[in-house]
């Protein structure tokens, strides 16, 4: 299915990338996903990122290997519109930590393409190509490298942040959006949820949940197109005091059609008595 790509030689940039994507790929389980080399061999059970939008047999191939990790894991034969939602939620996962993640632990912005991602349908590790397209700030050591995009404050960073995540996934909203049988607005919700709920996960991760919610906060302060929604997160307090930020998702990942007694925490499904018991527990 899949072929090589031609690629030319790693710049100073997109090593700089590379390391930035290793370091997210080693902050525990955030993210399954591995850095490959530009012109490294594609193997027949990778899908290449662009072949999803430009082929139906491999958009068909995309949506049957989830539907098989949800029989693998839960023991549930999942509708193939259910299927193409959870594929579709871990790519905007994977693929907005990949850019988001690099922007929330060191402020610059890589433009990812289609065709630098990389899915293995048998294991559902993703596989990224470190490319030259980056955004930073002015004090930034990487603003002197070649082909870096500067740009003058952090609040035009957020712009590029918010516009790199959705030129990579508009394609393939539109391609998956018939299987899916969701409207535009629902799946942007998707997106946007995956994009601060990533932020959100990798702050609890690294210790720093109150700095990941404002920063999250500050990305999508409220709906901005093609975002239907802010991140509105909110709080509630526990029997002891204790604080913790929630949020109710924008769009659904249809979890609770596969385990309908265990709706994600943020699902407008969850009251917040269970959310609490959920955190207390």
């Amino acid at each position: 299915m899949s072929v090589a790509l031609e690629t030319p030689p790693a710049t100073a940039a997109a090593r700089v990338l590379g390391g930035a994507y290793q370091r997210l790929v080693d902050i525990g389980e955030v993210l399954t996903a591995q850095v490959v080399e530009p012109g490294a061999p594609v193997p027949q059970s990778d899908v290449i990122g662009a072949e999803l939008t430009g082929s139906q047999e491999a958009l068909d191939a995309f949506v049957r290997a989830e539907a098989a990790r949800i029989q693998e894991r839960y023991g549930h034969t999942a509708r193939p519109h259910v299927a193409a939602s959870r594929a579709l939620h871990d790519y905007a996962w994977s693929v907005g930590l990949l850019m988001s993640g690099v922007w929330y632990l060191e402020r610059r912005v890589p433009r990812i393409r289609p065709e630098d991602v990389r899915l293995d349908l048998a294991t559902g590790v993703y596989k990224i190509t470190p490319r030259s397209s980056l955004s930073c700030l002015p004090d930034d050591p990487a603003a002197t490298l070649p082909g870096v995009t500067v740009l003058p404050h952090e609040e035009a960073l957020r712009t590029e942040l918010r516009s790199a995540v959705a030129d990579h996934m508009a394609p393939l909203l539109t391609a998956l959006g018939p299987i899916t049988r969701r409207g535009p607005r629902a799946l942007w919700g998707l997106v946007s949820d995956d994009l601060v709920s990533g932020i959100w996960y990798l702050g609890r991760v690294l210790g720093r949940e109150d700095d990941a919610v404002r920063a999250a906060t500050g990305l999508l302060p409220s709906a901005v197109s093609p975002y239907p929604g802010g991140a509105d997160f909110r709080h509630l307090t526990d029997t002891s005091g204790r604080r913790h930020p929630t949020r109710t998702r924008t769009g659904c990942c249809l979890y609770y059609t596969i385990r309908p007694d265990e709706a994600c925490s943020t699902c407008p499904r969850t009251c917040d008595t269970e959310r609490l018991r959920r955190l207390e527990s």
